[in-house]
């Protein structure tokens, strides 16, 4: 059951006892008593029973199908929907110890949080323990600050030091993983690093603001990285590692999944055959490509058996893009897929077309594609030019495949996406680009069946706006209210002139 169809449950339970609380009262001023004796003493001790055998009814069906009501507009005092989901889904007991200061309203806040966690699935102990009252405790611990969580199963401790609940079922997730899979990030070829600054800044001016290979230049830190990414699947419970595409030597075998996230240097031959055979094993691949990379003649034909064939150019979209750049698709609807289920508006700023290449043994799905409007240019500087000529039709930029890259070989998945930058540092925190990558890399894990949370990203204030949402507002504040006002002054002086 879905925590918004046991949050309906939970006030219909709480309606329906006061309903019928509020019946037996109005019943009770109108009831007349008759009789005589002991007769009417046997009727007036049988009523206050049927009513203390209601009341208690009531009640006890109120604490078995606690609802918890939270008028605020901002749902303040309601636990987050990914961490009830998680709680509810536990199967094992987990317990909960919360150091914190009795005085500090944050922690008081985190506490509250827990306690209604912890109604919603018996598997959840919470405890909270006040350091400044109880230091022994904490030590006994090992807890040395305040606001930490101490999350406990049978096999592991950790603690999470925090007062957000999101971060508290993140640590849930982390203590439940009976391992730790490996999520390797490949090198060698100009890669996306993972170890680099979470931000970035770009000289403004005379050069425009860009993503691809001509914007490297321009970059006063390190390059576009994948730090947010790598952060993030930390705090999953998986361990990002580094591995090189080495012609001869294959891939560390606890790879549990491997992402080319946007090389910029062209593969040899012999890197192919290494990709073929961690295929053939059942390893996991996700091949996140830029629109101005020339992908090995040898590698394009791997990824063509393993499902996915990338064309040349760049999705131009004139319908459906993020703010005015029509080469920044906007993706609002998508396949019924693990990877894209209830996901949200994303946005990819450069994509190239990426068709699904189906066979016999693999099963290729387009995950998203552009609108039927779109098309394809092969100079993204003047791609104006190419719209009268171009095929207009919706072109996928993500398939998601899976199958035997031979009847002997082991089942393998695999991602292929036509852009890079909607998975950097850049993008990773917007929208729901962090949700769309995370999910692929828990299909690619095989654990597309458990609770998915995306780690809280800090990112300064932001108004995202959508193309129609921009054309609306330029049209209201820079012809209509203008327009009014004109027509105001218009009036004024018509009218004065009578």
């Amino acid at each position: 059951m879905s925590g918004e169809q046991s949050n309906w449950l939970d006030g219909l339970w709480f309606a329906a006892c006061i309903a019928a609380l509020v019946v037996m009262f109005a019943a009770a001023l109108r009831l007349r008593v008759y009789g005589a004796g002991w007769r009417r003493w046997t009727l007036r001790l049988g009523v206050i029973a049927l009513a203390v055998g209601a009341t208690v009814a009531a009640n006890v069906a109120i604490y078995r199908h606690d609802a918890h009501l939270d008028f605020t507009r901002e749902e303040a005092f309601t636990p987050s929907r990914e961490a009830a989901d998680i709680v509810r889904s536990l199967q094992e007991p987990v317990q909960i110890v919360y150091f914190y200061q009795k005085e500090n309203a944050a922690g008081r806040a985190a506490i509250t949080m827990l306690e209604l966690l912890a109604h919603l699935n018996p598997q959840l102990s919470v405890e909270a323990v006040d350091i400044d009252r109880n230091p022994g405790r904490a030590g006994a611990f090992g807890v040395q600050l305040y606001n930490t969580a101490v999350v406990m199963t049978a096999t592991h401790r950790l603690q999470v030091v925090t007062t957000d609940d999101r971060e508290i079922a993140l640590g849930i997730l982390r203590a439940l993983r009976r391992r730790q899979p490996v999520v390797c990030f490949a090198t060698g070829h100009g890669e996306y690093d993972i170890d680099n600054f979470e931000f970035h800044t770009h000289f403004e001016g005379s050069h425009a603001h860009s993503h691809n290979s001509e914007g490297m230049s321009l970059v006063q830190m390190q390059q576009h990285g994948l730090g947010r990414l790598r952060r993030a699947i930390e705090k999953l419970g998986l361990e990002p590692r580094k591995a090189e595409l080495r012609p001869g030597q294959p891939l560390p075998r606890d790879c549990a999944a491997l992402i080319d996230a946007n090389p910029r240097t062209p593969h040899i031959p012999a890197e192919a055959d290494v990709l073929r055979r961690y295929l053939e094993q059942g390893g996991s691949y996700m091949l996140l490509v830029e629109p101005d990379f020339a992908i090995e003649p040898r590698m394009a034909a791997v990824l063509v058996d393993a499902g996915a064939r990338v064309d040349e150019g760049v999705i131009v979209d004139p319908i459906e893009h993020y703010f005015t750049d029509e080469q920044m698709i906007a993706i609002t609807h998508y396949a019924n897929h693990p990877v894209t289920r209830a996901q949200a508006l994303s946005f990819y700023p450069g994509a190239r077309p990426v068709e699904p290449a189906p066979r016999d043994g693999v099963k290729a799905v387009v995950l998203f594609a552009s609108s039927a409007k779109s098309y394809v240019a092969l100079d993204r500087l003047r791609y104006r030019e190419e719209a009268a000529t171009e095929q207009k039709r919706a072109y996928p930029l993500a398939v998601a495949a899976e199958g035997r890259m031979s009847p002997a070989a082991r089942p393998y998945r695999m991602i292929v996406v036509g852009d890079a930058d909607f998975a950097s540092n850049s993008f990773f925190p917007y929208l729901a680009n962090a949700d769309i990558v995370l999910a692929g890399i828990s299909w690619l894990l095989h654990e597309e069946r458990l609770p998915t949370l995306k780690p809280p990203v800090e990112v300064l204030p932001l108004v995202t706006l959508t193309n129609a949402e921009v054309r609306w507002i330029f049209i209201l504040t820079v012809i209509l209210l203008p327009g009014l006002v004109a027509c105001a002054g218009l009036g004024v002086w018509l009218w004065r002139r009578r």
